[in-house]
């Protein structure tokens, strides 16, 4: 396969991936006075897709996918080494992010590139 047709078969595992995990509702509260937990909830808001973060695969760049990744601007400078590959889809849902980047970085390890997910909560 060339690396175009990795990465696409990646992405499409990350896209199924997410769109089939479980994601978990947050309830988001705003309190009267924001520094005591028992005051009373002036608003509260329901976050359907769960904990808000950030997610990435990150792979070598001094390899033939990454340099490929790097030079059609699929990847970009990791840190502090290596590049990432961002999850760019699915809002701030950290767990659809996180769903993506497992499964886009198992069918490159699939293909012999060395890949790991990365995730933050925000």
């Amino acid at each position: 396969m060339t690396n175009e047709q990795v990465f696409n078969k990646a992405h499409a595992a990350g896209m199924k991936a997410a769109q089939e995990v479980t994601v978990n509702p947050m309830i988001v509260q705003q309190r009267a006075n924001v520094l005591d937990d028992n005051s009373p909830v002036t608003q509260q808001w329901l976050v359907e897709d769960g904990v808000c973060g950030f997610a990435w695969v990150s792979i070598k760049g001094n390899t033939k996918f990454g340099r490929w990744a790097s030079k059609t601007g699929r990847a970009s400078k990791g840190y502090p080494t290596g590049l990432n590959i961002w999850v760019h889809e699915f809002g701030q849902s950290y767990t659809r992010k996180y769903a993506y980047a497992q499964a886009f970085a198992n069918v490159l390890q699939e293909n012999g590139i060395i890949a790991y997910a990365g995730g933050r909560l925000d």
